[in-house]
């Protein structure tokens, strides 16, 4: 029973560590997965399989049951093999490299399982890999030995490549060829093991201790790529897709974050400068909404230029902010009159042109960003009115 309790054991970290691979995924959920994460589920079941296969072993044979432990001891060595022929595909998918070698080690994972196969066939009928005498005691036979020596020189023969290639690399392909090097390396280490003694779990430990390495990557790079494309979506829901500005709800959030800094007095200085497009609903009714958007897209790029360096947002169809901070706040006044002028030009001349209201944060009387854009809104209503007047 001491050999069936390592391998129980091994099952139960093996779940433990593997859990958020070895659960239930939707079909939805699986249809996100990366193709290396779902060879490494399947690998995953594998290798739970054999643990099982080990446990029931342990159990039967501490029991005599010769019979029963007979047919567990053939779905013992096709769960090892397939372990190997799942790992050598999961592996040439996780390290992203396919050339001669990689092939060479899946044919070779495919080789073993072959081999053994036809191997406990023919074990049926005459004991070449395994069996039993009389009294019901396990015995060993060359074709044993040689299913294990063959999966030694595959693991120890990855880990050199891989070991050789981690060498060479760095960054993310380094980190992936470490990995299987020393997984692969562990493996070979408890082989030798198993094959000096036959009734000690030596392939189970080494399983165990082989996949939580593995598991520690795979887990890293998943969660790394999770990052990425949450990454990606709030690159696209806080960038305004016709301008390129910030968009409504980037404003929002940085709008939060400030308060924030309000409440803690931390911020001292900044300002709010208000944009508004004057005439895009004429554009739109007499011109189109293609000539609309090119207009918008003319004004975002009139209030960079006369704006750089600083955050633009657009919060509405027509209506854009810029906060100013540092060098841009100190010279708002001059960026401001420039800006202005552009757009008395451009009014003459019949170009885009744009309302634009300015005011700053005063820390002894405002409690939130907010107050500080309500009042550079007006300044923008009002300088609206003054264009209007003045066409």
């Amino acid at each position: 029973m001491y050999y069936a309790s390592v391998g129980v054991l091994a099952l139960i970290m093996h779940f433990i560590i593997n859990l958020d691979y070895l659960k239930w995924f939707s079909k939805a959920e699986m249809s996100h997965l990366r193709l290396s994460t779902k060879r490494y589920r399947i690998f995953l079941y594998c290798v739970a399989v054999y643990y099982l296969t080990d446990i029931m072993w342990g159990v039967f044979y501490a029991q005599g049951l010769t019979a029963v432990t007979y047919i567990d001891t053939i779905l013992y060595f096709l769960s090892m093999v397939t372990t190997v022929l799942l790992w050598t595909r999961t592996m040439v998918v996780y390290l992203g490299r396919r050339g001669a070698l990689t092939t060479a080690f899946i044919t070779a994972g495919w080789m073993i399982f072959v081999f053994e196969a036809v191997s406990l066939l023919i074990n049926c009928f005459i004991p070449i890999v395994f069996g039993f005498d009389e009294q019901g005691v396990y015995h060993t036979y060359s074709g044993r030995v040689i299913t294990l020596v063959l999966q030694l020189v595959l693991y120890l023969l990855t880990g050199v490549y891989a070991f050789v290639v981690a060498y060479k690399s760095d960054g993310i392909v380094r980190k992936h060829h470490r990995t299987i090097a020393l997984s692969s390396t562990v493996m070979s280490a408890f082989i030798a093991l198993q094959c000096i003694f036959p009734l000690m779990p030596f392939y189970t430990v080494g399983c165990l201790i082989a996949t939580t390495i593995v598991h520690t990557y795979v887990s890293y790079d998943d969660k790394e790529e999770q990052r990425r494309q949450i990454g990606e979506t709030r690159l696209i829901a806080y960038r305004d897709a016709l301008t390129g500005a910030r968009s409504v709800h980037a404003y929002v959030e940085t709008r939060a974050k400030t308060d924030e800094l309000i409440s803690a007095g931390t911020v001292k200085e900044f300002g709010i400068a208000v944009f508004d497009l004057n005439g895009l609903k004429h554009v739109n009714d007499t011109q189109g909404h293609e000539a609309g958007d090119k207009y918008i897209i003319s004004g975002c790029k009139l209030i960079r230029e006369y704006f750089p360096n600083c955050s633009v947002y657009r919060i509405g169809g027509d209506e854009f902010v810029i906060i100013l901070e540092g060098e841009a706040y100190h010279r708002r006044d001059e960026m401001l009159a420039a800006f202005n002028d552009r757009m008395d030009r451009n009014g003459a001349q019949g170009l885009v042109t744009i309302s634009a209201g300015l005011d700053v944060f005063r820390p002894e009387e405002d409690n939130d960003m907010n107050t500080v854009f309500v009042r550079a809104d007006r300044k923008m209503y009002k300088r609206k009115k003054e264009m209007k007047a003045a066409a």
